[in-house]
């Protein structure tokens, strides 16, 4: 099957410190595949090169086969590309309904995608008109979230979406990402530390350690073994 993203030997850095060293990986449309790692391995600036935050060095970045190693973020965005970020990106001050609106390039189809929101997270329909700011920090993530997932995109990629969740928010964004995997085959590319959650969500991962992917494979019995080894090292 041919891959909706490859990313083929791909080195990106700040300044003269490399921190993406030669990775390479493909997703197939409809796969979930988590990066994993610890704290400062190069995993959100890898997300960052896919998405031209952070220019390539060398390799290159395919999208359904075209080369956009060199596209601008927001040109990428209209290829059905999505982004969850670890960090704070949510305009505090507006409400709940425009943070959702801003996930949509026009107003066609937003009430219809907010029929949808309230089947993934009621609580965010509940208080459209409240300002994301004063939600909770897990509420927050569930906005980030179905931000990015209004929008259909064919590939979504998310940054440590779990951090700092309730295990009961955790299994939800997790129930979510799959029934929207399910339902409209979007290919996911989940940057996690939260082990557990990787392998229940994703049908791969890859292990990150010091810019490279060291280990990959499918998710399977013994796959938790193999990534806590690493985690360890």
């Amino acid at each position: 099957m041919n891959a909706i993203l490859e990313v083929a030997d791909v080195s990106s850095g700040y300044g003269s410190s490399m921190v993406v060293r030669g990775a390479s990986l493909r997703i197939a449309p409809g796969e979930i595949v988590a990066v994993v790692g610890k704290n400062g391995m190069g995993k959100t600036s890898l997300l960052k090169t896919i998405l031209g935050f952070l220019p390539a060095r060398t390799g290159a970045v395919m999208l359904d086969g075209r080369d956009v190693t060199r596209l601008s973020s927001h040109l990428k965005r209209r290829l059905a590309l999505a982004y969850a970020p670890q960090e704070q990106s949510l305009f505090q001050d507006l409400t709940v309904r425009e943070n959702l609106r801003l996930g949509l390039m026009s107003d066609a189809g937003f009430d219809q995608c907010l029929t949808k929101v309230a089947t993934w997270f009621p609580i965010l329909t509940s208080r459209l008109h409240q300002r994301a700011g004063t939600l909770s920090g897990g509420e927050q993530k569930m906005l980030v979230v179905a931000r990015g997932l209004i929008a259909q995109p064919r590939i979504f990629l998310l940054d440590e979406v779990t951090e700092g969740l309730q295990p009961t928010v955790v299994d939800r964004v997790s129930e979510v990402l799959d029934l929207t995997r399910r339902e409209q085959g979007t290919a996911m590319l989940v940057v996690e530390q939260h082990i557990p959650f990787v392998l229940d969500l994703a049908d791969r991962f890859a292990v990150f350690k010091r810019g490279e992917v060291v280990d990959a494979g499918s998710i399977d019995a013994g796959s938790a073994a193999r990534i806590e080894e690493h985690m360890r090292l």
